[in-house]
């Protein structure tokens, strides 16, 4: 005779076969799509860190691995109209040639899957993890090139404002800081938008990890955007100053580099000094 237990060991190991067979399928058929998508993160810096995203997805699924044991439910067929949307958007996306709606819905599919084999308790475990994955997509090219150029300007007004505070004569003509012998281009790189895709992965994982409920999160995630922005505008001066004071070795490597990484120190800086007083508001027990 068969206990219980046996009877359950037994129902999931086939469902975790027949996951295994669905997801196979799903990524034999996105096969096309997420090596392109690799091809991107490979020639495109602004889009590097999608490297590390699914790396740090499959970290964090495998650090709660037995508590997801434990969190498998019945099949779920509300599954299926998610599946179907993925598909659909595939199909759209691939007519019409636009790659990000092509990309999305494979993570759609992804919590599709999810749903239909374990259940929403599980896909409740994991939203996080299969969201996250977004941040490996890159930004339509419309919506990228549409905050770039205003990005580089706003760096540009605010430097050139700060450089007349402190005594510096510098001139703007557009995205350039004309300074006494030399010109400084805020160039698409120097706008902060590679930065920002970057620092807001990193936002995600930290306001998910440092705080407990959703509005709090939410402030601290969506904080890193403003912080973003102002630090990047903080970079442009200093180098601006720096070019001034020192002279154009400033713009050449290693130093623009380090100043570049400059960037993301100051910002999780910020973040964390957020992350504290929203500590502070934290309700008593």
């Amino acid at each position: 005779m068969i206990s219980n237990s046996a009877h359950i060991t037994i129902d999931l190991k086939q469902r975790f076969r027949q996951a295994q067979y669905s997801f196979g399928v799903l990524f034999l058929v996105y096969a096309p799509v997420l090596a392109d998508l690799v091809s991107d993160w490979w020639n495109d810096a602004n889009y590097s860190h999608g490297f590390l995203v699914p790396v740090v997805s499959g970290y964090l699924l495998w650090k709660k691995k037995e508590r997801l044991a434990g969190r498998v439910g019945d099949s779920s067929k509300f599954g299926l109209p998610l599946l179907a949307m993925a598909l659909i958007l595939f199909v759209v996306g691939s007519a019409g040639a636009e790659y990000f709606t092509v990309r999305v819905s494979f993570v759609i599919a992804l919590a599709g899957l999810v749903l239909f084999h374990f259940g929403s308790g599980f896909l409740r475990e994991v939203w996080f993890e299969l969201g996250f994955l977004l941040f490996m997509i890159p930004l339509p090219y419309v919506i990228y090139y549409s905050l770039t150029f205003p990005m580089q300007l706003f760096a540009t007004k605010v430097s050139i404002k700060a450089l007349e505070i402190i005594g510096v004569p510098a001139v703007r003509q557009g995205n350039i800081i004309h300074l006494s012998g030399i010109s400084l281009e805020v160039v698409e790189a120097c706008s902060g938008i590679r930065s920002m895709l970057s620092l807001l992965a990193l936002g995600a994982m930290y306001s998910y990890f440092s705080q407990v409920t959703v509005l709090k999160r939410s402030v601290l995630f969506l904080s890193t955007i403003p912080i973003t922005v102002v630090v990047n505008a903080a970079r442009v001066f200093l180098t601006a100053v720096l070019a001034f004071t020192i002279g154009a070795e400033v713009t050449e490597e290693p130093l623009h580099t380090i100043m570049g990484l400059s960037v993301f120190v100051m910002a999780f800086v910020i973040l964390a000094i957020i992350n504290a007083i929203l500590n502070r508001f934290r309700s008593k027990k």
